[in-house]
């Protein structure tokens, strides 16, 4: 079994309860019963994580808005599952959605995992997203430098030199300098 699985698996069997109804929805096989959680009224927000985050390790897109849904909510754990599930789901609209949650100032709080799964995605949108988020936590009196130094961090990791002017802002940042370094090492030289 999955790592991330197991973990997930397990907390939410506490957050039930484990009711026998848990147990039924973390052993089934039938991805359209766990499709079924997802659209079904009622349904408590263990069930529909579970289902999602399974069926998005299956690769079935029908977990796509759930994962997204739960990529922005205020806990922490969730997000993180959610994340490590749209990164392996191979839906083709996760990174656009991750880039408009990582830029969306009403929400940066929650920006962290959508932050390290546009790193973890490289895709186009990752790099402008990143670049856009970091700016904005260069404003004096920041409060959400860990999200600021996640798009420190996942911009050295993708090397992309367009990164450069805000990566040599950040130096400025005591929050950030030490990152940046790093980060900018890791960029093509210029004149390359």
């Amino acid at each position: 079994m999955d790592e991330e699985l197991r973990s997930l698996t397990e907390r939410l069997r506490r957050e039930s309860g484990d009711p026998p109804e848990f147990g039924a929805l973390a052993a089934t096989e039938d991805r359209d019963r766990l499709a079924h959680v997802l659209t079904a009224p009622g349904q408590p927000l263990w069930a529909r994580e579970l289902a999602a985050f399974r069926l998005g390790l299956a690769g079935d897109r029908r977990a796509f808005e759930s994962l997204v849904l739960l990529l922005n909510h205020r806990d922490p754990q969730r997000c993180a599952s959610a994340a490590y599930a749209l990164a392996r789901l191979g839906d083709p609209r996760t990174a656009r959605a991750a880039a408009a949650l990582a830029t969306n100032e009403l929400r940066v709080a929650y920006a962290l995992h959508p932050v390290r799964l546009l790193t973890a995605l490289r895709a186009p949108e990752s790099v402008p997203a990143l670049i856009s988020t970091l700016t904005r936590r260069l404003r004096p009196h920041d409060p959400y430098r860990r999200v600021g130094l996640a798009c420190v961090e996942g911009l050295g990791a993708l090397g992309d030199p367009r990164a450069r002017p805000v990566l040599e802002a950040a130096l400025a940042h005591p929050a950030f300098a030490e990152a940046a370094v790093r980060a900018l090492a890791r960029l093509p030289h210029r004149g390359r």
